[in-house]
């Protein structure tokens, strides 16, 4: 299956831009939002123990509740995640994945592509003023009831979004993936981000079409 993968600090808007994409579509594909913190949040519930057993929910909810990464002796459990997801949502080779939250780091990364056909990463970008006032603003509406946006675990966020997160789209780019710097102001909600994004890529679908090999 061909994905996007939507990377990014924390505030920069990378769900409300997933959630624009799933709702208009994106080069007249069907597109499947796969938000991992919204996933993460869904397993902790504990609905859905017929995916995933006690101690899988446990570990997540310490995950959320400490604001910890997902390291590669993890990535099971990641898989396993995503393709619950992939289930529930009837996905087919023809629709495409956007990756939102997943994969955060060179581990990941790696994996990931054993498990998708990536041809783009967009990097939502803006400076930390503009994320700091946007989590606090919520312009797109997507912050209400996150128990994650205290400082301290914003600051971390960020901190590892530096050191561990970016890199991952200089390993993209080794591998002939396009990497797009996708610029975020204060006001930009879902919709004005994907108009930028369909500017900036105008009517190009040689992304989605070109083989690939890694």
């Amino acid at each position: 299956m061909k994905a996007l993968h939507l990377v990014g600090p924390t505030g920069a808007g990378k769900s409300p831009l997933g959630q624009a994409l799933e709702r208009e579509g994106f080069l007249g594909r069907r597109v499947l939002h796969f938000d991992f913190g919204a996933e993460l949040r869904r397993v902790a519930t504990g609905e859905d123990l017929s995916e995933f057993t006690l101690e899988e929910v446990y570990f997540v909810r310490r995950v959320l509740a400490e604001g910890l990464l997902l390291e590669d002796e993890h990535f099971p459990l990641a898989e396993k995640i995503l393709r619950a997801f992939l289930r529930r949502k009837g996905a087919c080779e023809e629709d495409l994945l956007v990756l939102n939250g997943l994969p955060r780091h060179l581990g990941q990364a790696r994996e990931m592509l054993r498990l998708v056909d990536l041809r783009l990463a967009v990097e939502l970008w803006g400076d930390h003023q503009v994320l700091w006032r946007r989590l606090q603003e919520d312009p797109a509406g997507d912050r209400r009831g996150r128990s994650d946006d205290t400082p301290e675990l914003v600051a971390r966020k960020l901190r590892w979004y530096e050191e561990r997160t970016r890199p991952v789209l200089e390993f993209y780019s080794q591998r002939g993936i396009s990497v797009l710097r996708l610029p975020v102001s204060l006001e930009d909600t879902g919709l004005t981000l994907l108009q930028k994004l369909q500017t900036m890529l105008g009517e190009s679908l040689q992304i989605f079409q070109k083989p690939l090999s890694y």
